[in-house]
């Protein structure tokens, strides 16, 4: 009884090491990256290029404004981490499925590298849809309806706190696909229930983008959109997954007949 218990202590104090030693790993990578963009290009150019939708928007000559007192060097170096984190993101998610990966079954460690590689070029290409089409038209959108009697110089802490929001609601929005094949992998849901439940979830798209986003209209409807077409996308893949399923369980179904017949002999003539 003893010994049992020791070896389930060990085991546990085994995985929190264990654990550590893949979180200090993430946290490394992500602080050498940094460094990195510190050196080259420099954390103001990064802002800069994060602040450029929002300059683009304002009106000529219009800029943005630092209340508080360090504000000027937290927003740059909080930028320049976001950047190293999605950077470091292939890294950080290795680190994590090496960790769960031992208590996995074979074919589901198989699944390792495209999680990997789909999920990130998913969050990076949400990220990117959100820099280049979502700021876009909202930050014009603010900048023409405000009045004329308005001069808007937008806070750059409350500005980046603003898109911070949006890069990381978009980015999770565009794992959908992801979570979605997950599902029907696991089979966990069939395709045919996913379809049956389609209404319910784009309701809860457009419940779901009004929580994440911030309180404007036109952002929460540039989210539920992809939202809704990310599950169509989710659903057809994993309908493709279902099919190859069964087509493999119908050719394992048929040698099994095969050998049970006669080892996978011909059967005998008929009689004359």
């Amino acid at each position: 009884m003893t010994d049992a218990s020791d070896d389930t202590q060990d085991s546990f104090i085994s995985h929190l090491v264990e654990l550590r030693s893949r979180l200090m790993k993430a946290v490394l990578a992500v602080l050498v990256v940094a460094i990195a963009l510190f050196i080259y290009p420099g954390s103001d150019v990064i802002y800069n290029l994060l602040a450029r939708p929002m300059l683009a928007a304002l009106p000529q000559g219009s800029h943005m404004v630092a209340i508080g007192i360090t504000t000027t060097f937290i927003i740059p170096l909080k930028v320049t981490l976001l950047v190293a984190l999605v950077i470091s993101l292939p890294f950080v998610l290795y680190q994590v499925w090496a960790f769960v990966a031992p208590g996995l079954y074979r074919n589901e460690q198989r699944l390792a590298l495209p999680l990997i590689v789909s999920s990130t070029f998913l969050f990076i290409l949400g990220m990117a849809f959100c820099y280049f089409v979502v700021f876009h038209t909202v930050f014009r959108f603010f900048a023409h309806i405000a009045p004329s009697s308005i001069e808007m110089m937008p806070d750059i802490e409350a500005y980046v706190n603003f898109v911070l929001t949006l890069f990381l609601a978009f980015g999770t929005a565009f794992e959908v696909p992801i979570a979605v094949v997950l599902l029907v992998k696991t089979g966990m849901v069939t395709v045919k229930k996913l379809r049956e439940v389609r209404g319910y979830v784009i309701v809860g798209c457009f419940v779901i983008a009004a929580v994440i986003t911030p309180p404007d209209v036109l952002s929460q409807i540039m989210l539920a959109g992809p939202l809704c077409l990310l599950y169509e996308i989710g659903i057809i893949a994993g309908a493709t997954i279902e099919k190859r399923k069964k087509d493999s369980d119908d050719a394992d179904t048929a040698r099994e007949v095969v050998a049970s017949d006669g080892s996978g002999s011909a059967p005998p003539p008929p009689e004359q």
